[in-house]
């Protein structure tokens, strides 16, 4: 015992001295690391969606930084307001408890962090069971901790720069200015928030989008190779057209030069069948003083959609997207005897959109179904083709723009649907909000059914057992679309969604935690299409039983349903496998 206790003293003082080397070499903040630990923690629990470890090293990585710079904040704070009070009465614990204790920290944050990482690697694998896909695997999972040390770093080397920036402006206002010495840090940090704010308030936000359209027109004015000029008078972009081929972006040109041909539609439904009409405006298609809308309704007009028995207006996502199942399964439905219109409002994808795009999205929508009614309007009623209006993601956010009210809507359109809207649509918001008693918020019921209803899957369009009156309104929402859920909301307040019964495919052991549970949902965003069709993003064939809910034409069974959803996965799986 007497011959152990000098190796133990050696080896504690070897201890301290390499634990005095690192904090020198990274100024570790211990109360920080203790924060950003709990933070990490908490961005490796379930969300809706489930993540590789890639995704979650970089959200994972992120959230740790923030985390740290939490915890020497209210060090910070401690130190100034609660430290001095504890001098004198509260004895300093010796050098070496002090470093025990760090030791301690360090060992429980690295065990700590591993025991979430194994514990996620489960939840990530019971969520992608949920979705009907394979989930990781623990040994590669837990590369995430690898990597969200790596970002976490890089994240507090840039807050430490900042912090060297505000130090040198604080010299320089005390040295010019003659601020005070104790003033100076502060309004050094002011100075560099108000330049940076102004900067990215104005230039940098400006700079940003400037180059992200000029990036993505570069696509938007690419060609698929598989995508050919047509010909036939009832597509745009043809010899005929108002709307020039070039013109029309890469999501037009696609548009257009695919859907099912008059011919397929008589072989696959039997019955005989005309070539159904697709017109297209694109961002450069507009001449002249004639507005986007303007030149659809002409191409309407062109193509004789008015005399057709259902025409649809499609607000497009972001880059001008229009969903292939949704415009195949209207086209099939009716025999071809259909028109369908869109027009491409921004050359950015619908996150981007989102975040710079919106009212140009609102607008849009607006702006197409005003001028479109208004020529439908002069036509005899027994004359006019059934019209309904489609929105997908964004689009549904546009297309529900041209709308005051369920009042309006039902007195202007003879359907509507509407596809994963976001948590931000007006009207989708209202009748959510004044959903019936007992009906939860991912399947709402709204008014009994009679007009507005909700779905995840086929059932759901016959749910509740009631009269459901023309013209009819259907949303299509999942309830592990983060799309659909994400608001500032979640911030400070736990949704219904988390606190009544899940959807089926959203993990029970999901949390609601103020700020984390926000950012977990914002991560999702980026992944809401890396699912399985009937999941996050993906509605798939939901589209087919949405259509024939709101707007079926006499004669449609399920036989001829199933059919024609053969016809239109296949021609999804070539859109995916080619464009």
């Amino acid at each position: 015992m007497l011959e152990a206790t000098p190796r133990l003293t050696r080896l504690r003082r070897r201890v301290l001295i390499v634990i005095r080397h690192l904090e020198i070499i990274i100024d570790l903040n211990y109360a920080g690391l203790v924060v950003a630990t709990l933070f990490f923690a908490l961005s490796v629990t379930p969300s809706l969606v489930p993540r590789d470890w890639l995704f979650q090293g970089l959200v994972s990585g992120i959230n740790a930084a923030l985390g740290y710079g939490v915890g020497c904040v209210l060090e910070w704070l401690f130190r100034l307001w609660i430290l001095p009070r504890l001098r004198g009465r509260v004895p300093e614990p010796p050098t070496w408890v002090r470093y025990a204790v760090k030791s301690a920290v360090l060992v429980t944050a690295a065990l700590g962090a591993g025991f979430m990482l194994v514990q996620s690697a489960r939840w990530q694998r019971e969520i992608s069971a949920l979705m009907g896909s394979v989930g990781t695997e623990t040994p590669a999972y837990l590369r995430t901790g690898l990597l969200s040390v790596a970002v976490g770093v890089a994240v507090v080397a840039v807050y430490r720069t900042v912090r060297a920036v505000v130090v040198v402006l604080a010299r320089q206002l005390n040295r010019w200015v003659r601020v005070p010495r104790e003033l100076a840090p502060a309004a050094g940090l002011l100075v560099l928030v108000i330049a940076v704010v102004t900067i990215f308030n104005g230039v940098a936000s400006r700079a940003f989008f400037a180059v992200a359209n000029e990036a993505f027109k570069v696509r938007n004015d690419d060609t698929s190779s598989y995508a050919v000029q047509p010909v036939l008078p009832e597509r745009s972009g043809s010899p005929d057209s108002l709307a020039e081929w070039d013109t029309l972006g890469f999501e037009g040109r696609w548009f257009v030069s695919h859907g099912p041909s008059r011919s397929r539609i008589a072989a696959v439904t039997g019955r005989q069948a005309m070539e159904p009409i697709r017109a297209y405006v694109g961002l450069e298609s507009r001449a002249g003083d004639r507005t986007g809308a303007e030149l659809a309704v002409a191409e309407l007009e062109r193509t004789g959609a008015f005399e057709r028995r259902v025409l649809v207006l499609v607000t497009t996502t972001g880059t001008g997207w229009v969903n292939s199942t949704a415009a195949g399964a209207i086209e099939y439905m009716y025999g071809g005897d259909s028109a369908i219109v869109a027009t491409q409002y921004s050359y950015l994808p619908s996150v981007l959109s989102f975040l710079a795009d919106r009212s140009k999205a609102a607008g849009a929508g607006r702006d197409l179904f005003d001028a479109v009614y208004e020529r439908w309007s002069e036509l005899p009623r027994e004359a006019r083709p059934k019209l309904l209006v489609y929105g997908e993601s964004l689009g549904s956010q546009g297309s529900e723009e041209a709308f005051d009210g369920l009042a309006d809507l039902r007195a202007q359109v003879d359907g509507a649907l509407w596809v994963g809207p976001p948590n931000s649509n007006r009207l989708w918001k209202q009748f959510v909000t004044r959903r019936d008693p007992g009906s939860r918020e991912v399947q709402p019921v709204y008014a009994d059914g009679l007009v507005v209803r909700f779905a995840a899957e086929r059932a759901d369009l016959a749910r509740p057992d009631t009269e459901w009156r023309t013209p009819r309104i259907a949303y299509l929402q999942h309830a592990s679309d983060p799309i659909v859920w994400w608001s500032t909301d979640l911030i400070f307040s736990q949704p219904d969604w988390l606190s009544e019964p899940r959807g089926s495919d959203v993990s029970t052991q999901m949390r609601w935690y103020p700020f984390v549970t926000f950012w977990q949902v914002a991560a999702d965003l980026t992944n809401a299409q890396g699912v399985t069709d009937g999941h996050g993003h993906r509605y798939g064939d939901l589209v087919i039983d949405g259509w024939a809910a709101v707007a079926a034409p006499p004669g449609w069974n399920a036989e001829l349903a199933e059919d024609v959803r053969i016809q239109l996965e296949a021609a999804e799986e070539f859109e995916r496998a080619t464009k």
